[in-house]
């Protein structure tokens, strides 16, 4: 069984000789993984919302995963650009600068908006400009017949809205209702709906959608407001994905602790919920599986807080096959990392994690 067929099995509930991986990784980690496999490590790629998911794609694919990542990128006419004072700044007008392990938002382009008429005077990006799916296209020519195919779309209402206004001034917004909130919403939903709609034509497996509303100990909004801003919204979102390739199959990530929200997810057409964050309140594995099983796949599992980072090989390789173990039954479970995997994890724990994985052919 090849990488692509593993993963069309288990996104249908079809058992395999193993579940499929996904891997991605921050920039300062693939610098030591090239260095470990002695292959180049090219710079990241220049996507406003997916760098980290779809960059080093050959050196994922060295690791051992059965899947590749693509997504939009940055137009041939709005590369990010890096100006005089470090401020990076990309084709939203989203403003970063790096402090280290991680870019922290400055710049928030849309933080004096008040009304409709402001939203509706921004220039939002095209998203049919010339270049955005140049090497999505490509990567699917290359390897989209023997490896699953992964259309990364997060970022997709809730948190670009926030990069562009700013987080205490977006959840104000929604908290007094005023209307430019649901302005935005519209407009940036509309952008990822139609990036989303080109992904799925090119051919990708699954359109990997998403935006973090949880936290480590509980959700960051109450149901009421996720049903009257983003249910309806993601709703129409995966039903326009569906329209273009009926086959494809919906991920959605939300790192922390979403118990509330997956009877909604499910009731507006989700497949597969990620990333199964294992140290956020509720997230039980175990749970999960009885009482979603049957309707949801599994995408992640596997921490990056404590287990890849501080755990022993051997603690990494017993806890990834009680993952296995418990989500893979009958089929429905993509093994991953709970995000990308940072920078202070050790190269051998990695390689544990494969290395678990792949044990599973040999019995098969």
């Amino acid at each position: 069984m090849n990488s692509k067929a593993r993963l069309i099995h288990a996104i249908n509930f079809r058992e395999t000789d193993r579940p499929p991986v996904f891997c991605s990784i921050v920039p300062q980690l693939a610098d030591k993984l090239g260095s470990y496999f002695g292959m180049a490590v090219e710079a990241p790629i220049d996507s406003p919302m997916s760098s980290n998911r779809i960059s080093w794609m050959d050196l994922m694919l060295r690791l051992g995963s059965d899947c590749v990542c693509v997504a939009s990128c940055a137009p041939d006419t709005a590369p990010t650009r890096t100006l005089d004072d470090g401020l990076m700044v990309n084709e939203w007008g989203i403003g970063m600068r790096n402090h280290g392990l991680y870019d922290d938002f400055e710049l928030h382009p849309l933080a004096h908006v008040e009304t409709v008429e402001d939203v509706e005077a921004f220039p939002f990006p095209d998203p049919d400009a010339p270049g955005r799916f140049r090497l999505a296209q490509e990567a699917i020519e290359k390897y989209g017949k023997d490896y699953g195919i992964i259309g990364d779309l997060e970022c997709s209402i809730f948190e670009t809205s926030w990069y562009l206004v700013g987080l205490e001034k977006l959840f104000m917004g929604m908290a007094m209702e005023e209307p430019w909130v649901d302005a935005l919403f519209d407009k940036v939903a509309a952008f990822h709906i139609r990036v989303g709609c080109t992904l799925a034509a090119l051919g990708a497996d699954v359109i990997w959608c998403g935006d973090d509303i949880g936290s480590q100990n509980g959700p960051m909004i109450s149901v009421e407001m996720f049903d009257r801003y983003f249910f309806p919204r993601i709703r129409t979102m995966f039903a326009e994905f569906k329209k273009v390739k009926p086959d494809v199959k919906i991920a959605w990530h939300s790192c922390g602790s979403i118990l509330p929200f997956i009877p909604r997810f499910i009731e507006a057409g989700l497949d597969i919920l990620n990333p199964i964050q294992p140290l956020a309140a509720g997230m039980d594995p175990v749970w999960l599986k009885e009482t979603y099983g049957d309707r949801l796949v599994f995408f992640g599992g596997i921490c990056v807080q404590e287990l890849l980072p501080h755990g022993t090989t051997t603690q990494v390789k017993e806890e990834v096959l009680r993952r296995i173990a418990i989500l893979a039954k009958g089929g429905g479970y993509i093994l991953a990392p709970a995000h990308n995997i940072q920078a202070d994890t050790p190269i051998e724990n990695i390689l544990a994690m494969f290395e678990a994985v792949r044990s599973l052919e040999q019995v098969h």
